[in-house]
């Protein structure tokens, strides 16, 4: 227990009754409540709360409020010793690689800068040296350390999308006039899944568009995901919202041209309002007909008839226009998983053993530097040069590595 604390400027104020503020001024949305940011601190500082009352740590913590009393945990009791001993939590008591703890800790350490801002605290103790002197040292990761796919891994994965869906497509495309209904949608169905990982996997790998940019966010209502109306591939442009909050325009090179235009074409999607990759999910899909049918007037008999008609939910909902929500970030890293494992990839990565979405977006930033200079890169990637110059460093210093080794070279032969 960490007591004598003087009084600060919240009191006995609960430090959770300046949760939900802090949240929405962090938050997304004109209601602040969307944001991965504001999840993720919301979560931290729940565990901060419970720490602090004494429910986590070791055998002996019983928080940081004074044992003769019976209260939450409140801004009287901060100072610079609780967020020191609570960086002591996170670097040894919780198994947290080094990057992790820091993270964590700076979600609380935010909020304790915005108390101080807001009043509720004095000074900013999180930042102190004492209290942050018990944080992990830099373990030396460099931005180019990050998973990016290489040209190998680039091409290998795509050429399997490729394979797989021109082979479904044929597959459905060349049935007998005297297929059944439902062998076809079953057909078309294993089609649709194809093409759709196809699409996917090339604009992740050729367009460096973020994942989130592309699809649904649940966290964050204004990320729904790309619609049909959005995407141009004769201008070769898409239409994206951007991580700077706001709408602009994603270039669409020539090689995701056809995968595009050939999903489009076996979709033919109801309304320019419908998701680019909507979700296959059946549980989802199945509790969207239900309901959408449902608010039309069709009673339960109807829609099992209506659903007995179709091989899968989504070809009902693509005939009845009802719109499925898009896939989502976390579905995207589930296909890009399932595929790599298809195509038989071996990564090796310390967090990801198969070419997650973002590594394609890296990977066409390895490929734009090199051939292009950090300043065209900056704005395929819709990034300051600044940025991308700390996040491909390693390139440079690889770049002056030769350069270093072929003046070398002319000093120990120079020419006569």
């Amino acid at each position: 227990m960490i007591d004598d604390d003087p009084v600060r400027d919240g009191g006995d104020r609960p430090l959770a009754s300046s949760f939900d503020r802090y949240l929405q001024d962090k938050g997304k949305g004109r209601a602040g409540d969307g944001g991965n940011y504001r999840r993720n601190a919301a979560r931290e500082l729940r565990r901060f709360e419970a720490w602090a009352a004494g429910d986590r740590g070791s055998d002996d913590w019983t928080g940081i409020t004074p044992a003769d009393t019976d209260r939450p945990p409140a801004f009287t009791d901060l100072d610079e010793r609780v967020f020191r001993a609570y960086a002591r939590h996170l670097a040894g008591d919780r198994g947290l690689k080094q990057n992790t703890v820091k993270t964590y800790y700076a979600y609380v350490s935010a909020w304790c800068g915005w108390c101080v801002n807001e009043g509720y605290l004095e000074a900013h103790y999180a930042q102190r040296a004492s209290a942050m002197s018990p944080l992990p040292e830099d373990d030396g990761r460099k931005p180019g350390d990050q998973q990016a796919w290489t040209p190998e891994q680039r091409h290998a994965l795509t050429r399997y999308v490729d394979d797989e869906a021109r082979s479904a497509i044929e597959a459905f495309t060349t049935l007998p006039e005297d297929t059944n209904a439902l062998e076809r949608q079953r057909a078309r169905y294993a089609a649709l899944k194809a093409a759709r990982d196809r699409a996917l996997v090339f604009v992740l790998a050729y367009t460096a568009v973020r994942v989130g940019e592309l699809l649904r966010d649940p966290n964050d209502p204004r990320r729904r995901g790309v619609r049909w109306g959005e995407v141009d591939v004769d201008e070769g442009r898409m239409d994206v919202y951007r991580k700077k909050q706001q709408w602009d325009a994603a270039s669409l090179p020539d090689p995701v041209g056809h995968p595009i235009r050939s999903y489009r074409r076996l979709v033919d999607p109801p309304s320019e309002r419908w998701p680019v990759f909507p979700t296959f999910d059946r549980r989802s899909l199945a509790s969207l007909v239900d309901e959408e049918l449902a608010d039309r007037g069709l009673d339960p008999e109807a829609i099992a008839a209506r659903r007995d008609e179709h091989a899968r939910d989504l070809l009902l909902a693509l005939e009845a226009d009802v719109r499925p929500p898009s896939m989502t970030t976390d579905g995207a890293r589930s296909v890009l998983r399932r595929l790599s494992d298809e195509a038989g990839l071996t990564v090796d990565h310390p967090k990801h053993d198969y070419l997650a979405p973002h590594g394609g977006r890296r990977g066409m930033g390895e490929v734009l530097v090199r051939a292009f200079g950090y300043t065209v890169a900056a704005r395929y990637l819709d990034n300051s040069e600044q940025m991308v110059r700390e996040r491909y460093s390693h390139i440079e210093a690889g770049e002056l590595g030769d350069v270093a080794t072929e003046a070398l070279a002319d000093v120990r032969h120079p020419s006569e």
